[in-house]
Formats: C-alpha cells, structure tokens, sequence
C-alpha cells in the first residue's frame, strides 16, 4: 500500500479502514455462533420432550395390552348376543320386504303388462324392485348360513319369474338399440329412456360386484352386462345393415357392385350424421357413442371390402372398388363430409384393405387390361382396314384432309383407361401410360405392315381397291395425328421428369409412324409412276425427238394425282413433292442412261438438247408450283438435266473433256459408265476419245461436296464400263494374235455392236 513516499501522508486513513473491515467481519462472525448456539440448544429440548411422549406411549400400551388380556373371556361370553343381532337382522329384512314377498305375482304380471306395452321405465322400476327383495333375502341367508343350499334354492324358485322379466325386458331394449338411427329420429324418447335403464343396470353391476369382493355373494343373473351387450348389439346392426345393401348380382345387372358401393355410402354417411347430430345428446358423454359407431362402421366396411376383394371382379369392377376403396371413402362424399367434421378425421383412419390386396387387384387389372388393349386395338385395326376397301373416299377433318377414325378410337379408348387410373393412385396411371405406350409401339409395327399389306394386295388388281390412293392419303395422315396424340397424351399425363426415363421403344414410336408414313407416300408415287411408264419409255427415243410430248403428259398426270395428295398433312405433304420432284428426275436422267437414241450430227443433238432444256423447265414449273409455300428449293434437281443437255448440245469436241468434268465436279457420284452412256447419246465421241476422258476424270477425281444429295448412284446403266469393256478388247485381240480365229477388224466390230 505504501509504495511512494507521498503515501505517507494517507497512513492514518489506511489504518482506520482496515479497523472498519476487522470489526464487520468480527460480527458477522459473532453472530453465526450465536445462531449455531441457538439452534443446538432447541434441538436438545425437542429431543427431551420427544423422549418423554415415548415413555408415556410405552405405558399406555402396557395398560392396553393388559386390558385386552382381561377382556377375551368378555367376549367369547357375548357370541349369543351376536348370533342374537344376527338373527334379529334378518327378521327385520324378512319384516321389511314381507308385504314385497307376499306381493311378487302381482308384480309379476304387471311389470309383463308394461313391457307389453312398451312402458318400459315402469317395467324396469318393479323390475328392479323385486330384484332388490330377492337380492337382500338371499344376502341375509347367505350371512346367516351360506352353506345351506336348499333355502337359497328356495328363495331363488320363489322369485324365478324375475330372470324371466329381466330377459323379456332386455328383448325390448335390444329392439330399440337395433333401430337406434331410427328411433332416435322418430320416437329420441324412448331411445332415452332404454339408455337411461343400461346405465342404471351398469351401476347395480358395479355395486354387486363391489359386494361380492367383500363377501363373496353375488346375485344370480350379475352382472347382466346390458352395457357390453347394447354394443355387441349395434356392432352386429351395423354388419348386418352393410352386408344387406347387395341388392344385385352380376349376372342380373352388370353395374351390380357400383350400386351396392353407392348405397353403402349413402347409408353410411347418412347414419354417421344422424350418430353424431341426433345420438351423441341421447347417450352418456362417457359411452362416446359417435366414435364407437365410426369405429363399428368402418370395421364392417373394412370386412365387407375384403370379402369384395377376394371375390374374381372384372377388370372394370376392380376399377371401381379400388376407386371407392382409395378415393371415395375419404372424400368429401363420404368420410370427409364437412358436416362429419371435426370429429372424423380421415388421416386418421386404417385402409379398408391391405396394401397386398390393393397390389394384387392392381397386378390382375394390369394384366387383364392388357389383353383388353391388345384385343381392342386388334378390333380397332381391323375396323379400319375394313373401311380401306370401301367405294366411298374417307372423311376428312377440318382442314380438309383424309383421315379415318382409327387415331381417335385408339386414344380415347387410352385417355378413359388413364383417366379411370388417375382416380385409383399417380402410381397405377403411370403404369396404365407406360402400358397404352407399349402397346402402342407394337400396334404401330402392324399397322405398317397392314399398309404395305394393303399396298400388295392393290398392285394385283389395280382396279381394287377403287378409293386406294384416298384411304392410303388416310393412312398417312394418320401417322402425323398419332404422333400429336402421342405427345399430347405424354405432356398430359407425364412429369417432365419422367419423361427421361422412358423406355427407348416408346421414342421408336416416332421412327415407326414416320417409316409408315414415307412408304404410304412411296406407295402413291409407285402409283403415279406406274401410270407414267409408258409416258417414261418415250424418253429419248426418235419418237421423242420427232416431237413426243411424253413430258407434258407426265407434267399433267403428275399435277392429276397431286389434287388429291393435297389432301395429305404438310410434314408429309412436303416429303411428298420431293421425292415426286426427285423421281421424275431420276427417270429423266435413267431414260437418257438408257441409250435409246443416239443423235447423228450437231442438229440433233442440238434440238434434243433444247428439248432437254425445254423439259427441264416445265418440271422447275410443276415442282415449283406443287411446292408453293414450302420454301423449299426446287431447282437444283432440274439442273442436272440441263448439265446434260449442255454436254449433249456442246458443239466443238475439243471442249467435251471441259464440259464433262464441270458436269463430274457438280454431281461427283456420277460414274465412268454415266460418262460412257452420255457420250454415246452424243454419238459423235470416239472410243479412244471415251477413255481419254474417263481416265483424266478418274486421276483427277475431286472430292464430293458434303452438303450434296447423290442421285446418279440410283441409276445404273445395263452396258459394261468402257474401261472394262477396252481392256476385254485388249485381251481379245492377245488372243487374236495368238492365233485363236479372231481377226482385229471383226472383234472391233463386234465390240462396236
């Protein structure tokens, strides 16, 4: 504290407040000895005193005990006096109910009279009043001597119409229990009066058996149990009242079980709204009877459900049961009814079948609906195929194209079988999807092979069906309409999740229908081409070359039957008018591979190639106007034409090898035997000139652009290759030399012809 030397001055101040401190702590510590003194000093006198009542409670035992030895010859001397009070006290209960003794009859045969007529208060009132007269005398008896049998035989014989009574009486209450819901609507009285008598026997009950754990005496008959008994009673109505509303078989009426599952829910709902509006204020608060009935109602309606569910039902009678089991018993229209609220939770309730008989229902409706699927769309197709043969042409939709109702039957039929699923469970939708897409997939791959099958059976009689080309427009059509149904169907009832995890058959479906669709299509250009053979094989012959107008026959048929394919849907549609553009192309280009003509100076191949042109240009027109509206490009394909005709027209042969390779670069799957077919319609290259140009086009070969269409592989030309066909000659003419009868001149003859 004094670590400066200013401090010094403060000492005195120090020293007073250390004394202050000293002396608290010297009375605080005073006076928690005082306190212990204190306390020690009331325990010591409180344990003297406790000594003291011990020693006086020590004495007054030893007195008591000394009493009590004095008095035991007391009491033995007073057991006459006990027998005495005994025998007194049944006298006076003998006393007491004599006048009810002598009267039991008489009260017999009115206690009847008033069950008769349904007073049955009163009834229950002498009931149990001669119930009381027995009970004491045998009581009494059974104090005074409970091995003497034969008088309690005799009390019990004398008052043995009351067991009867009581039964009689108990009919009458379980009458009225049974028609509780109805009595409390018509007669709430008298359902409160049999009420008020159970629970009044339920006291009587519990109060002889109270007695009897003190005596060992019970009455005959007790306890009657009414309480437990009312309940059996309404249990068995309610069962009884469930199992009765099968008013119908299947055999006398087909929708048997939806009847019989509508009135159980209106008999249940209707009851459980008279239990808790009307009972609840008729019974005891302690007998909770609203929610006993619930529990007794949804029992029955469990045990009834699995009898339902072990019975063989129908594909649509399980639909309806689980519909009813799963959705319509906790629905508003039954369980969940706002006016059952809040008493009646429905989360709260115990499925009315297990899980396992839910899945097996589920599994015998999957596989019965699968083979109904399959039949219907069997049924379906061959309804369709029906109509393909008929002598009217086939509806057609809004927009004016052909269809048949085939893509509407088979997805309604898929959107009710979905729709009835949705109402069961999200899981069993699912599946009945995943099914109808199955299914679908294998429906698709006989539907094409009913076209192609169709297809066969028109090329044998081209006359039959008459409205082919129209129902095969149909056919086609339908493929687009069932690829929007398709997915319509699938953005309908399928998460976006999900879809990912669809098997891969189902995105087959798209590449099936669009194969159907695009041989319906080549099927109508078959037709088409079919017509215009004749017209075809005038190509490039002197016929045409003196003026034949193949072409504009071709043009015009062409446009003919694209009246009709306009009937076809636009993806199709536009399929469609390329392929037609690209055959008849192809057709030109093989009539000219052909070598039917072959011009003989510069003026014909100067007019057959304007002609080429000529024609070419009449094909731009037709394609171009059949595909108006497309924006497609139709002229690159009549180019080709006119690269050959410009070879063909090419007037100076020292410019063939140029004009030929530009015609190679444009079009590089044309082949060495296209040249050699080409050069000889020109009719003016000579063989060595040929294979000058076909082997420089062969080293200098240029690579082929990657956006090109190759068209020329599809045309094959029936000659030899002029490479082969030289070297053959070289080899003929070795042999010639060699002495084998073949002369140079000949062999080049031949080989010319």
């Amino acid at each position: 504290m004094l670590q400066r030397p200013d401090q010094l001055d403060k000492v005195e101040q120090y020293r007073r407040r250390e004394a202050r401190k000293k002396a608290s702590v010297e009375a605080r510590l005073k006076a928690a000895i005082q306190s212990q003194l204190d306390g020690v000093r009331t325990g010591l006198s409180q344990l003297h005193n406790a000594l003291s009542d011990v020693k006086d409670i020590q004495r007054s035992l030893v007195d008591v005990n000394k009493d009590w030895r004095q008095s035991i010859n007391t009491i033995e001397n007073l057991k006459g006096v006990k027998d005495a009070v005994v025998q007194h006290s049944q006298l006076a209960a003998a006393v007491e109910n004599l006048k009810s003794i002598f009267s039991v009859p008489e009260i017999v045969r009115e206690t009847q009279d008033l069950i008769e007529r349904g007073e049955l208060l009163k009834a229950h009132r002498n009931l149990r009043d001669l119930e009381c007269s027995r009970d004491d005398l045998m009581y009494e008896q059974y104090r005074m001597d409970s091995k003497n049998t034969h008088d309690m035989n005799l009390i019990h014989i004398y008052f043995g119409e009351i067991q009867k009574l009581s039964e009689e009486l108990a009919k009458q209450l379980w009458m009225v229990i049974e028609r509780s819901l109805l009595t409390v609507r018509r007669d709430p009285t008298l359902l409160v009066s049999v009420v008020r008598i159970i629970e009044r026997e339920e006291k009587i009950d519990k109060r002889m058996l109270d007695r009897k754990k003190q005596t060992g005496f019970i009455p005959p008959g007790r306890p009657k149990k009414w309480k437990e008994n009312m309940f059996d009673i309404l249990e068995r109505t309610v069962s009884t009242r469930i199992e009765g509303t099968q008013a119908d078989t299947r055999e006398s009426d087909k929708m048997w079980l939806v009847c019989h599952l509508e009135i159980i829910r209106k008999y249940v709902l209707d009851d459980l709204q008279v239990a808790k509006n009307l009972m609840e204020e008729r019974f005891p608060p302690q007998y909770d009877i609203f929610k006993k009935l619930l529990n007794m109602y949804h029992q029955a309606l469990s045990m009834r459900m699995q009898e339902l569910a072990s019975e063989d039902l129908e594909a649509n009678e399980i639909v309806t049961f689980l519909t009813w089991v799963l959705s319509t018993y906790k629905s508003e229209e039954m369980m969940g009814n706002l006016e059952l609220a809040p008493e009646v939770d429905v989360n709260c309730l115990t499925p009315l079948i297990s899980q396992t008989a839910v899945d097996q229902l589920l599994s015998k409706y999957m596989s019965t609906l699968t083979s109904n699927i399959i039949g219907w769309l069997r049924k379906a197709l061959e309804t369709d195929r029906k109509d393909w043969i008929k002598e009217t042409e086939p509806e057609a939709d809004q927009d004016g194209y052909y269809q048949t109702t085939l893509p509407a039957i088979v997805f309604q039929m898929f959107e009710q079988n979905l729709q009835v699923a949705a109402q069961i469970s999200e899981d069993l939708k699912m599946k009945v999807l995943l099914l109808c897409l199955q299914q679908m997939n294998s429906f698709l791959t006989r539907y094409r092979e009913e076209a192609q099958f169709y297809k066969e059976e028109h090329l044998k009689n081209r006359q039959y069906p008459q409205c082919y080309v129209q129902y095969m427009i149909a056919v086609i059509n339908n493929c687009q309409t069932f690829k929007d149904s398709i997915i319509s169907l699938k953005r309908k009832y399928l998460k976006n999740e999900m879809e990912e995890g669809m098997p891969s058959s189902h995105a087959n479906m798209d590449m099936t229908l669009d194969i159907t669709a695009k041989e319906g299509c080549s099927s109508l250009l078959d037709e088409v081409f079919m017509d215009l053979e004749p017209h075809l094989n005038e190509l490039m012959t002197k016929k045409w070359l003196m003026g034949s107008n193949a072409v504009g026959t071709i043009c015009v048929t062409v446009e003919d039957y694209f009246n009709d394919f306009a009937r076809i849907k636009k993806p199709y549609k536009k399929i469609m008018t390329l392929e037609a553009h690209r055959r008849v192309v192809v057709e030109y280009i093989r009539a000219i591979m052909l070598k039917r003509i072959s011009f003989k100076n510069a003026e014909e191949r100067k007019e057959g190639a304007e002609k080429m042109i000529k024609e070419a240009e009449q094909f731009r027109f037709l394609f171009k106007k059949l595909a108006a509206g497309s924006g497609e490009d139709t002229e690159g394909l009549c180019d080709i034409i006119v690269a050959i005709a410009e070879v063909i027209k090419l007037t100076d042969p020292s410019l063939l090898f140029l004009e030929v390779s530009t015609l190679v670069s444009k079009y590089p799957d044309i082949r060495d035997d296209h040249i050699s077919a080409l050069l000889t319609v020109r009719g003016d290259a000579s063989r060595d000139m040929k294979q000058t140009i076909i082997e420089t086009l062969e080293q200098g070969a240029n690579q082929p652009n990657p956006n090109y269409v190759p068209i020329f592989k599809e045309i094959t030309v029936p000659t030899l290759s002029v490479p082969k066909l030289l070297k053959a000659a070289e080899l003929c003419l070795k042999g010639a030399s060699k002495g084998l009868g073949f002369s140079s001149g000949s062999f080049q003859g031949g080989l010319r012809y």
